[in-house]
């Protein structure tokens, strides 16, 4: 099977999940926390996980991630890994899991508050060594298995990012057979959200050739050859699973170069009390609207992007992605998902200071990030 050592060592292929006691002897760990959610406590997922870790398991288990990792929840979670005496951490699940499993490991070996390691505030200088991590997907979206990030909503209501190489995953077990079964929404969900990575990490300015070449792998490999719409079509196509999944590492190591106002505005919205908004399905809402805003920025790159998804050179790109949201079934409209134009204010006022709105290709103002919103309204 691929071993794949680029930011970290990511073992790829389906059955890598049985890689996963030789992984935490070779990160030093004999006492691994958890990280995962009900949902795959009840499919079984975290049985097969638990067998594969070998004969001691784990010696803590927290399974109340929330559909966005909230401070509450590191904070509970990191009291669980302290009181079991832990070394180490295992994110199991997807960028909720992953994501929260990175901010135990932060808050397991840094004083809090937590929000004083947000990028918005330049806290990425303070995180030091943490414990060893250990992410396994379950998803093929959010690439937190390979990327220095984690996203966890603050008490302060400020949706944060902490980034820092620390927070890299020593180990990314890829185990396409994990994502089978998965349901076809939250396919189409997660496979969007690596989309939206490749496209908007090809579209910032910062130059980066390789990280490119990348993200443009990636989406010829969901787009292109079809395989985000065969996975969601199917959902025991092991084939489509495993190209999937690696579009999803693509995607996530390519955004090192940076995101753009897409996600500015999913990260926003993520964080409305009260919604639980899906992060992938914001992404292929707003994908469309913002290629249309930036449309003129970067006509090569829009060519190429064409090629790689077998559109012609005539063919507009923003159309293109806005079919293929409706055939996966994205829900078009923002308001379908109980978003109100009240709620337009605070949107804009938190997309403007995400850290995604400064690599933006096309950096919008309040005006134009309150026509994109209603673009998709």
């Amino acid at each position: 099977m691929p071993v794949l050592s680029i930011v970290n060592t990511a073992i790829f292929d389906s059955g890598a999940i049985q890689k996963l006691a030789s992984s935490l002897t070779q990160q030093g760990v004999k006492r691994p926390m958890l990280v995962t959610d009900q949902g795959l406590v009840a499919a079984g997922i975290v049985a097969t996980v638990t067998a594969a870790a070998g004969e001691t398991g784990f010696a803590a288990v927290f399974d109340q991630t929330p559909p966005n990792p909230d401070e509450d929840s590191v904070t509970a979670a990191t009291k669980v890994f302290k009181d079991n005496d832990c070394d180490g951490v295992v994110g199991l699940g997807g960028g909720s899991s992953m994501d929260l499993a990175k901010a135990v490991a932060l808050m397991a070996s840094h004083e809090g508050p937590l929000e004083k390691y947000g990028a918005s505030v330049r806290g990425m200088r303070l995180i030091t060594k943490t414990c060893p991590i250990i992410a396994i997907p379950t998803t093929s979206g959010t690439g937190s298995e390979v990327s220095v990030g984690a996203v966890v909503v603050l008490n302060n209501g400020r949706k944060e990012t902490f980034v820092s190489p620390h927070l890299i995953p020593g180990v990314a077990i890829c185990d396409p057979d994990l994502t089978l079964g998965l349901p076809a929404g939250l396919t189409a969900a997660t496979g969007m959200d690596a989309v939206t990575h490749c496209i908007e990490a090809i579209l910032v300015p910062t130059v980066n050739p390789p990280l490119e070449a990348i993200a443009y792998d990636g989406v010829e490999r969901a787009i292109g050859m079809g395989w985000l719409e065969k996975a969601v079509a199917d959902g025991s196509d092991r084939d489509a699973r495993w190209h999937m999944m690696m579009a999803s590492v693509e995607g996530a190591l390519a955004f090192a170069k940076g995101l753009g106002a897409v996600h500015a505005l999913s990260h926003s919205c993520g964080r409305l009390p009260g919604l639980k908004l899906h992060h992938g399905a914001l992404n292929a809402l707003f994908l469309p609207a913002v290629l249309r805003f930036s449309e003129g920025a970067a006509p090569e790159k829009y060519a190429r992007l064409k090629r790689v998804m077998g559109l012609a050179p005539t063919d507009d790109l923003a159309d293109a992605i806005a079919a293929l949201n409706a055939r996966l079934g994205i829900v078009p409209k923002l308001s379908s998902l109980g978003v109100t134009r009240e709620m337009f204010p605070e949107i804009v006022s938190y997309a403007l200071g995400d850290l995604a709105h400064l690599s933006a290709l096309k950096r919008p103002t309040a005006e134009e990030y309150e026509a994109l919103i209603e673009a998709v309204f």
